[in-house]
């Protein structure tokens, strides 16, 4: 049977300096929802990459004295070893300084061009550099930037339309029909009202005044203007507008995942584009909120953050997962601190993950040598135990569909806290006492090993590196989704030595 597949993309990030904890929280969310999919058994396609065009790059080269593609050659660099470290298990990069992709975008410009839905007009307007946007005086606060605070600059040029306009009703019917397209709700309520029905304009989508961008194939003195550019990157990966097998697999997308800065593009522009084309729509825009860190935005121009790499340095490379996915309400704006940080790596991953761990190996040790065993002598106290932790894996899936990581996360601690529990329940360092109670110690440090061994397959999506290690302690095979049902993990077995997997760390 063919496997059912999923999509995902990160947005491409701007290159315009070295990447914040801000990127790798949203691409830490991604790389877990494309493990947890791959691990469910979905044939995945996770992409992210980097939208390299535009004035605000070709400026900073210039100050730089270097082209705008060695600028931003060597952050890419930096990005993918960052990535790297990190443990993204991306399966493409695409650049859109990328020979193909930018072949591809000039042939979808021509395409809109041809079917009438792209324009030549003059453009005047108020411009933000490090946004990439236009704005009408109306649309300024305090005459800055609405969404960065920075100011705007006039700008007047001939440039080519897209007619945005043309496809207001069209959104309006396509919202109404497809309630969930964009996530959380509170966004698409945004999008709606204060955009959509306030009546949209139509769109500049070229440029003259630089030259760092895609020529116009058929009027190159123009640049294809970044959005056009950079939103054509989930389609042109895949081959479009060859009707290529990756094209026909793999689209539409199921989940674009972006910063909300950046949802009104993907919500409303992008849709528009694709309606242009004839090509279905995405299946789900989810706008995540912000990596607050102390309160304020973390901003290059500020530099208000350190290396990501320093932090996992620091603290370990899955602590730093563990807390962008566990701390952050997903939807919501949450705040990075190294206090909250260290706080929510003692609490859970050395208290409730490592000392149950250690504890459970421990006794398993001490009282058979290490040989894992189950003889099946069971209590009602057992009952709670195993019915949570082998209705788990559908409380996991329930959040992961809708994109509620943190949630699924909690669920999987929850297991790990009625272990710590189960311990105390069942005093095995007593049950150690009496002979007679030999079987039953054995069957109650069975159902920890094995509810260890559940928390960490399911573990394997978000901290991989950890599950990894508590695998090879349990020295079990048993390790996939397939393998969820409680009693699975195999008797007459030793195991390993066991290991520290997070020390606490002191302030």
């Amino acid at each position: 049977m063919e496997k059912k597949k999923f999509y995902l993309t990160t947005p491409i990030y701007y290159p315009s300096a070295e990447f914040h904890i801000g990127h790798c929280y949203t691409t830490i969310i991604a790389d877990s929802i494309a493990r947890y999919k791959r691990l469910s058994g979905f044939d995945v396609f996770f992409q992210t990459g980097t939208d390299e065009h535009g004035q605000k790059i070709e400026r900073k080269a210039m100050d730089a004295g270097v082209s705008p593609k060695e600028y931003v050659d060597k952050i890419i660099l930096n990005a993918k070893d960052l990535w790297k470290s990190l443990g993204i298990s991306y399966d493409y990069f695409i650049r859109t300084s990328d020979e193909d992709h930018k072949k591809r975008v000039q042939e979808i410009f021509k395409k809109m061009y041809d079917s009438g839905d792209i324009y030549k007009s003059e453009y005047k307007g108020l411009y933000c550099t490090p946004c990439e946007s236009f704005w009408t005086e109306a649309q300024l606060v305090d005459g800055k930037c609405p969404d960065c605070g920075r100011d705007v600059e006039e700008a007047h040029e001939e440039a080519y339309f897209f007619k945005l306009s043309k496809y207001q009703k069209k959104l309006e019917e396509f919202y109404e029909a497809n309630p969930n397209f964009l996530l959380p709700l509170s966004r698409k309520n945004e999008m709606i009202n204060n955009f959509i029905k306030p009546g949209l304009d139509d769109l500049c989508v070229s440029r003259t005044s630089f030259t760092w961008g895609i020529p116009v194939s058929f009027d190159e003195k123009h640049v294809v203007y970044v959005w056009v550019d950079a939103l054509s990157n989930y389609i042109t990966s895949l081959g479009y507008p060859e009707e290529s097998e990756m094209f026909k697999k793999f689209w539409p997308a199921d989940l674009h995942l972006v910063g909300k800065e950046i949802v009104r593009f993907h919500a409303i522009i992008w849709p528009a584009m694709l309606m242009s084309l004839g090509i279905e729509l995405p299946k789900c825009v989810f706008g995540h909120g912000w990596l607050i860190i102390d309160g304020g935005k973390i901003s290059k121009s500020v530099g208000n953050y350190k290396d990501p790499r320093e932090y996992i340095n620091e603290y370990g490379v899955d602590a730093v997962r563990y807390f962008a996915l566990r701390e952050v309400p997903f939807g919501n704006d949450g705040n990075f601190s190294e206090d909250a940080l260290i706080a929510r790596t003692n609490a859970d991953l050395v208290n409730n993950l490592g000392n149950l761990v250690n504890r459970t190996i421990a006794m398993v040790n001490k009282y058979f040598d290490g040989i894992v065993s189950n003889p099946g002598v069971k209590e009602d106290v057992d009952d709670a135990l195993v019915v949570y932790a082998n209705e788990l894996k559908k409380l996991v899936d329930n959040k992961m569909n809708s994109y509620k990581v943190n949630e699924a996360l909690e669920d999987i601690f929850e297991l790990l806290k009625r272990a710590n529990k189960y311990i105390d329940e069942t005093t095995p360092w007593i049950l150690a006492k009496d002979e007679t109670k030999k079987d039953r110690l054995a069957s109650v440090l069975y159902n920890l090993l094995e509810s260890i061994r559940i928390a960490s397959v399911l573990l394997r999506a978000f901290i991989p590196s950890t599950s990894d290690k508590i695998f090879n302690m349990l020295n079990t095979s048993k390790i996939d989704f397939e393998s969820l049902s409680f009693g699975n993990l195999e008797t007459e077995i030793k195991l390993n030595e066991s290991e520290i997997l997070f020390n606490r760390i002191e302030k």
